[in-house]
């Protein structure tokens, strides 16, 4: 019986000098690998990817503030011109410069809400007809800006 206990016990001390050393190899290769300038690169790369994916479900952009704050110019602008022109009864010109609000804007279903419930039906119903025109004109204009960019002359 001793010799069983003693085996035991070897066996033990083998166990916890085994589980020891491995921690200390994980904490070891874990503090190297945390102090990689790379891995902290990838870190970060992967950060901002989950982040603008996670953006991008709930319909934000993530860009940086000068645009952001251009863009913010360019759709008060276009309501403004939009609600001007309205208002000397050009329903046409309105309706155009509102379906350039809805293009910058960057929650385009909540600002239709809005102006369902603000516009003449009248109005609204040339919008809602205009909205399709400008979507195709918007991807026209994409398509020939990256033909552009891709054109190495």
């Amino acid at each position: 019986m001793p010799c069983v206990r003693t085996l035991l016990g070897l066996l033990a001390a083998l166990a916890a000098g085994g589980a020891v050393a491995f921690l200390a190899y994980c904490v070891y290769f874990d503090r190297k690998r945390r102090c990689d300038p790379a891995f902290r690169r990838r870190l970060r790369d992967k950060r901002r990817a989950r982040q603008q994916q996670q953006a991008g479900g709930r319909g934000a952009q993530l860009w940086d503030p000068a645009k952001n704050e251009k863009l913010r110019e360019r759709f008060l602008q276009e309501v403004r011109m939009g609600e001007l022109w309205l208002s000397r009864g050009e329903h046409r010109m309105g309706v155009e410069h509102l379906s350039n609000a809805l293009l910058v804007c960057g929650q385009p279903q909540e600002l239709l809400k809005v102006f369902k419930h603000t516009l003449p039906p009248k109005v609204f119903e040339m919008l809602l007809h205009k909205i399709p025109l400008i979507c195709q004109q918007f991807e026209a204009d994409m398509n020939e800006q990256e033909y552009l960019e891709d054109d190495p002359d």
